[in-house]
Formats: C-alpha cells, sequence, structure tokens
C-alpha cells in the first residue's frame, strides 16, 4: 500500500516539475492514462490518483469528453496597501482598487453580487465597535478580471449610513471608487486608518468553487476596517484572494 501511494506521488511530482518548468505549457493535453500508465510501469488507478491531486492543486483540468489538460497559469497580482489610492483619486477615468492591481479597464470588470439586511453577530459587532443586533447592510462579491474570477468578499457597511441611499441598490455596481468613492458621496470621507489582517487558510468548498481553483490551493483571507472620524464605517470579513495569483507587498518606511 505504501508502495503505490509512493508511486503516485512520484508520478504527480514528475508531472508537477513538467508542468512549472514549462515542458507542458498551458492548454495542453496530457498523454491517456494507459500511455502514462505504460510509460511509469504502474496500473491506471496509479496515474488516476496522480491526475486527481494535480488537479486539486488547480494545476491541470479535465473536459468531459477531451481528456486531461495543464490550466493556463493566472498573471501573478501585486496586492500593495497603497493600491487605496486609486479609489481615493479623480475617477476621470473609471477604477477601483482592484482594477488597478489587476491592470485591467472598467470594460474588462465584472462583479457578481447579493445584498442583504442583516444584525451584527458577536464578531461584526466587535469590527465595527457596535453593539451586537446593530443592523447593517451585508454584500458579497464574487470580481472578475477579464472573465476570470479573481476575488471574493463580504463587505458590510452601517445601515444607519447607507439605508435608503444609491449605495444601497445593487444595480449601482460596481461602483468607480469602491467603497471610497461610495462613502465619499454620502458625506463620509475615509480619513483615518485601513487595517488589514491577512491571514493564509485552504479554501472553503464554496471558495474553490467560485474562484475556480482547486481544493489544494491556498488563499488569502483578509480581514479589513476603513475608518472616517476614528469610527468604523465598513468592514469586509473576509476578502478572499486565491494564493497562486497573488503576492502581498508591504512598504514600511523607518
Amino acid at each position: 500500500m505504501a508502495e503505490r501511494a509512493h508511486a503516485y506521488e512520484r508520478i504527480a511530482d514528475h508531472l508537477r516539475q513538467k508542468i512549472r518548468s514549462g515542458d507542458l505549457l498551458p492548454g495542453s493535453r496530457l498523454p491517456p492514462h494507459r500511455v502514462m500508465a505504460g510509460e511509469h510501469g504502474v496500473s491506471e488507478i496509479i496515474i488516476r490518483r496522480a491526475v486527481d491531486l494535480l488537479r486539486t492543486e488547480g494545476l491541470v483540468e479535465s473536459k468531459r469528453g477531451s481528456g486531461t489538460f495543464v490550466r493556463a497559469r493566472p498573471a501573478v497580482r501585486r496586492i500593495s496597501m497603497d493600491r487605496y489610492l486609486a479609489d481615493k483619486g479623480s475617477q476621470a477615468v473609471p477604477q477601483t482598487s482592484f482594477t488597478r492591481d489587476q491592470g485591467i479597464t472598467w470594460s474588462q470588470y465584472r462583479l457578481d453580487k447579493k445584498f442583504a439586511w442583516i444584525e451584527t453577530d458577536q464578531r461584526l459587532a466587535g469590527l465595527f465597535d457596535v453593539p451586537v443586533g446593530t443592523r447593517l447592510l451585508e454584500r458579497r462579491f464574487v470580481f472578475y478580471a477579464s472573465g476570470v474570477p479573481s476575488q471574493m468578499s463580504r463587505s458590510c457597511l452601517l445601515a444607519r449610513d447607507v439605508e435608503g441611499t444609491p449605495v444601497a441598490d445593487p444595480h449601482n455596481e460596481p461602483w468607480p471608487g469602491g467603497n471610497i468613492g461610495q462613502l465619499r458621496s454620502l458625506g463620509i470621507e475615509i480619513n483615518g486608518d485601513i487595517i488589514e489582517e491577512t491571514a493564509v487558510r485552504m479554501p472553503t468548498p464554496e471558495e474553490a468553487e467560485l474562484l475556480g481553483i482547486g481544493s489544494g490551493v491556498p488563499v488569502f483571507a483578509v480581514t479589513r476596517q476603513m475608518f472616517s472620524n476614528g469610527r468604523v464605517v465598513e468592514v469586509a470579513d473576509p476578502i478572499v484572494i486565491p494564493g497562486d495569483r497573488a503576492v502581498r507587498v508591504d512598504r514600511i518606511s523607518i
């Protein structure tokens, strides 16, 4: 049993190295299982387990009736804290911190959205520094860059700030300037800190499905608080970004 396990891991590593070195290019088709089984002197069951492992890692994808192919490698996105300057600046050319990160135009940007009115649980109440049960607008987004799902988030705003305003209408999304532009339209300026805490974890099944990644691809899970005049006016918990297509950049001045 251990020998068989070692065999599929060895074959997966062999294919993984060929993909990462460029010997197997994105979009290229893997040989049929029976061919690879013959090459490696193992059963097709072993090959299937090796390919399943690579699929979990997001390196290959299977197409019904066509075979298994090397997945296209997504462009690596650099995430820095100064990206929010895109939201604070002039919107003569529509943009958000997300479109700036991705290097895409407004026409290449798409957003799936779902809005709901909720009450704060213990965690959200603590992040907003309000009593449990405070009414919020919860907005769930999936962000697309050139048709590819690249980020998802759960962003919350205080009902007392946004209820009955255009910000609470999902038809107005996407909004140039993002959260900062929306709140500014209500006379609320983000003029204090923007605090982000970033964890690295494995995706939930829903996150893996919505972002189109393998269940073995880790994600950045970011919790964000935006402040205006000392109070928290927006909480995103979490922002989820696939770890195979992002690099976090922090600049520290000393």
